[in-house]
C-alpha cells in the first residue's frame, strides 16, 4: 500500500488507473489540467492510451467509441467543457455504456472563472443532455475520498453500464493531502454486450437510435427500470454528529468539509448541530434524509451555488421540519465563520 502526498486530480488520475483504466481521452481547460497532464505522462507508462482530442466534443465521442468495444475509459472536464460533452453523454447513457466522466467545477455560468463552484449540480443530477436519462454522480469531500470514489465510479458504471461522473470543484482537485492508493481488483464482464468481433455468434448493436417509437418506449422503460434499482441500492451519505442534533447542515463536496468545520464550532458554543452530506449526489439518500428531518428543528443547506442541492434537500424534508439556504457564487468559497454566524442567526443566537 502506498501512502504519497497528491493533488486532488492527479490522485483521480492514479485510482482510475489502478482502476484498470487505459483509455482518456481529453481537452485542457482549468481548473482540472494536471489530470490530463498526469494521464498524458502515466498511462504510456502502463500500456494504455492517451489522446488529447480536439475538443470537448470529440473527446466524448471516443470515450464512446472505446466504451462500446467493452474498454474501461475516462475523460476530465470542467464546467463550460462538461456542457459540451452533454450530447455525447445522452447518447452514452441511451446505448447503455460504462465510462468515467470526472468535472472539475468552476464558477459560471457561461466561460465564468477557475475559482471553485457547485454550480453543475442540476446538470449531473438532472440529466444536462436531451431525453430521460440519469448519470450516477459522485462528490468527494477529501482527496482520499477522490481516490476511492474513482474506483467505485468504475465499479458502479460497469454494474449499470451507465455513465457515472465525479463531481468535484476547484478547491479539491487543487489541494493536496496525504493518500493511501490501494491496489483493488475491479471485474468487468463485458462479453454479452461489447462489440469484439462476431466470429462463432450474431453480430452484436451499441445504438441510441431507435426509429419505432414503441420499440423506443420499450427502451426507455427498461432504463427506468435501471434507475428504480440505483435508487434503492447505490445511495451513499456521511452523518456527523446528528445522534443527537437538534439543527442540521446538509452540504456535499468540499462545502461537505468546511461544514464540518462548523458544526465542531457550534458545538463548542453548546449548539447541538449535526451534518449530513450525500455522497452520492443521484441517487440523493432522500429516505436517511427524511430520517433525521423528523428529529431535527431547521436545516441549513449550504453550497456554492444559488441552491441546486437545496432542491433535493427540500423534497426530502420541507413538510417535516423548517429547511433554509446558504450558499455562495461565482467562485466564492464560504468560510465556517460566516456560515456559523448565519446559523446563529436563523436559530436566534447573536
Amino acid at each position: 500500500m502506498k501512502k504519497l502526498m497528491m493533488k486532488g486530480v492527479e490522485a483521480i488520475g492514479e485510482a482510475a488507473i489502478m482502476a484498470g483504466c487505459r483509455n482518456f481521452f481529453g481537452y485542457p481547460i482549468t481548473p482540472q489540467n494536471e489530470l490530463t497532464e498526469y494521464m498524458a505522462r502515466r498511462l504510456p507508462e502502463v500500456g494504455g492510451c492517451f489522446l488529447q482530442a480536439e475538443s470537448e466534443v470529440a473527446a466524448v465521442n471516443m470515450i464512446y467509441g472505446a466504451a462500446s468495444v467493452g474498454k474501461r475509459a475516462m475523460t476530465s472536464t470542467s464546467s463550460p467543457g462538461f456542457s459540451l460533452m452533454q450530447e455525447g453523454i445522452s447518447y452514452m447513457a441511451c446505448a447503455q455504456l460504462p465510462a468515467v466522466f470526472v468535472n472539475v467545477m468552476r464558477g459560471g455560468p457561461g466561460l465564468g472563472d477557475i475559482q471553485p463552484s457547485q454550480g453543475d449540480y442540476f446538470q449531473a443530477t438532472k440529466g444536462g443532455g436531451h431525453g430521460d436519462y440519469k448519470l450516477i454522480v459522485l462528490a468527494p469531500s477529501t482527496v482520499q475520498e477522490a481516490v476511492e470514489l474513482t474506483q467505485l465510479a468504475f465499479e458502479l458504471a460497469d454494474k449499470y453500464r451507465n455513465p457515472a461522473v465525479i463531481l468535484a470543484d476547484g478547491l479539491l482537485g487543487q489541494m493536496m493531502e496525504p493518500v493511501e492508493l490501494r491496489e483493488k481488483q475491479l471485474t468487468y464482464d463485458n462479453s454479452s454486450w461489447a462489440l469484439t468481433g462476431a466470429n462463432g455468434r450474431p453480430p452484436r448493436k451499441v445504438t441510441s437510435f431507435n426509429i419505432d417509437p414503441h420499440e423506443l418506449e420499450k427502451m426507455n422503460l427498461n432504463l427506468q427500470e435501471k434507475y428504480r434499482k440505483m435508487e434503492i441500492e447505490e445511495p451513499r451519505w456521511e452523518e456527523f454528529s446528528t445522534e443527537d442534533a437538534e439543527i442540521l447542515l446538509a452540504a456535499y463536496g468540499t462545502m461537505g468539509r468546511i461544514c464540518k468545520s462548523v458544526v465542531k464550532m457550534a458545538r463548542e458554543a453548546g449548539m447541538k448541530v449535526g451534518l449530513f452530506r450525500p455522497i452520492t449526489l443521484y441517487p440523493f439518500p432522500y429516505e436517511p434524509l427524511e430520517g433525521i428531518a423528523k428529529r431535527v428543528s431547521i436545516i441549513l443547506t449550504v453550497e456554492m451555488s444559488s441552491g441546486q442541492m437545496f432542491e433535493d434537500v427540500k423534497l426530502a424534508a420541507l413538510r417535516l421540519t423548517r429547511v433554509e439556504f446558504y450558499g455562495r457564487m461565482g467562485g466564492v468559497v464560504p468560510t465556517p465563520g460566516e456560515v456559523f454566524e448565519r446559523l446563529k442567526q436563523l436559530v436566534g443566537r447573536h
